[in-house]
């Protein structure tokens, strides 16, 4: 059992309606797109070609840390906002589909870029599966 379905776990108050499989699986993918994006971005500071990848540079941190942020929001119950927690997924989703979207374009000439595109595929993913049992 990972940690996440494990904290989820002994949660002690009711988390209603929220499908606990999907909710684990996308607080488990930001955790993993988070570093993915991070060190994808160090990654292409380290190109020689720096110039070309100011915009994935920059998409991988804004991504990173809205997918930081999203795990985080989805660890937290108590007071739950249904409006936040969409609106948070919304957020990851769209930076999630840019920074996949931006990776992909560079996935052929760096390895990095094709294993970030994936994390961040996989991440949207989880966050459009979990934004649909919301409701």
């Amino acid at each position: 059992m990972s940690p996440v379905k494990e904290m989820l776990a002994t949660y002690p108050a009711d988390l209603g309606q929220v499908d606990r499989d999907k909710l684990t699986r996308c607080i488990e993918e930001c955790v993993a797109c988070a570093q993915a994006c991070t060190a994808c971005a160090d990654a292409c500071l380290s190109e020689g070609m720096v110039e070309e990848l100011t915009k994935c540079i920059r998409t991988n941190m804004d991504c990173a840390d809205i997918c930081t942020a999203t795990a985080s929001v989805l660890s937290r119950h108590t007071g739950y906002d249904a409006n936040i927690t969409r609106a948070v997924l919304q957020a990851c989703a769209t930076a999630c589909k840019a920074c996949g979207d931006e990776c992909a374009a560079h996935a052929d000439t760096h390895e990095h870029c094709r294993i970030c595109a994936e994390a961040c595929r996989s991440c949207e993913q989880a966050c459009n599966e979990l934004l649909r049992t919301l409701g």
